[in-house]
């Protein structure tokens, strides 16, 4: 008989709702009954639903024991946090739905997220906790969505809008695939500290870190050298060595993305697309990023059809017709002359024969 240990995450089953557990894999269907309010019902006519709230990805202690409190008045504890940065209590007595959106609303959370409309962004750590960042992530994050609130809140969009940020293009966040992808890009090599990589650097492992084989070694002087011309800027190099900071508040910035999504629904899986090259670190509220993403998501809900996401939208009418649609300036930086990209590009998990 095997023992509990206090390795690895509890068994998840051992706090699902009582409802969850009773009618495990067999529900009938599941049902958006408005913004933030999902229904799930089983075979056996058991009903569950969910409030969603977009939360804040770093939260302090004391937010955690207010919405656990929430969670033991409205739906007996039962609470969770998603990938994207959503809570949702799990409520099975319908009578209590309605009093927890209330009291959420009341109370200064962003009940929303579901159906037609804008996720909760899932994003980095940002100049917070990250080395590498070219970008902050929650501050462009809560600009961006204090913007856009109105479609959080609502789902008047064409189809779901997935938000992602990534402060580095070593992507932490998933603006791979994502609708609207914000990305910190880095735009100069690193500043070699040669006394710092002498002292602290394991210059084999740094040589090794580097994607591009940008880095060689220098040792009559027993350091580094780096090829400008091959660097990619990603920061590999200072995870491995604080001798080679890349940060610049000048060369850093943000650059958009859009089309990508993981959904197979419809049409395939897309990566997404660079649009806008490069825009300012300009904090506290980033106003070229918050209005560059307005616009492409306005532009978009004008003109798609129902259901159709971003990438779809864009497959229909030509990339020609998004660069006038949205007024966005096509530059040189948008080629693509990567050799293998038409079969990255064209990925699917359906297989066909």
């Amino acid at each position: 008989m095997a023992t509990r240990t206090d390795f690895g995450p509890p068994n998840y089953r051992e706090m699902l709702p009582p409802v969850i557990s009773q009618n495990y894999g067999q529900w009938k269907y599941h049902e958006r009954v408005k913004p933030g309010l999902l229904k799930h019902v089983a075979e056996s006519g058991a009903e569950l639903y969910t409030v969603r709230v977009g939360s804040s990805r770093l939260v302090s202690t004391d937010w955690i024991r207010d919405v656990c409190a929430i969670a033991e008045q409205f739906c007996d504890g039962y609470l969770r946090f998603t990938s994207r940065h959503n809570l949702e209590f799990l409520v099975s007595d319908k009578d209590k739905v309605e009093p927890l959106i209330e009291y959420l609303k009341a109370h200064g959370y962003a009940v929303g997220g579901t159906g037609h409309a804008i996720s909760n962004p899932v994003h980095t750590q940002g100049w917070i906790h990250c080395h590498t960042p070219a970008t902050d992530a929650s501050g462009i994050v809560k600009a961006v969505m204090d913007d856009l609130y109105e479609y959080f809140g609502s789902m008047k969009l064409p189809a779901y809008c997935r938000v992602s940020l990534a402060c580095c293009l070593n992507m932490c966040g998933a603006v791979h695939c994502s609708d609207i992808a914000i990305l910190g890009i880095h735009r100069k090599p690193p500043k070699i500290n040669h006394d710092l990589v002498r002292a602290k650097c394991e210059i084999p492992n740094v040589i090794a870190a580097c994607p591009t084989g940008a880095i060689r070694p220098d040792p009559k002087n027993k350091t580094l050298t780096v090829n400008e011309d091959k660097c990619m800027y990603c920061g590999n190099c200072y995870t491995m060595c604080p001798g080679m900071p890349l940060a610049d508040p000048v060369g850093d910035g943000v650059s958009i993305w859009v089309g990508g999504k993981i959904s197979s629904a419809r049409t395939p899986p897309k990566f997404s697309r660079l649009v806008i090259p490069f825009l300012p670190n300009n904090p506290p509220r980033w106003p070229e990023v918050t209005g560059a993403v307005r616009n492409i998501v306005e532009t978009w809900a004008a003109h798609a059809h129902k259901h159709e996401r971003m990438g779809e939208w864009i497959d229909r009418i030509g990339w020609e017709r998004f660069f006038d649609l949205t007024g966005i300036e096509f530059k040189a930086q948008l080629i693509d002359d990567f050799t293998l990209a038409p079969e990255t590009f064209r990925s699917t998990p359906t297989f066909k024969w």
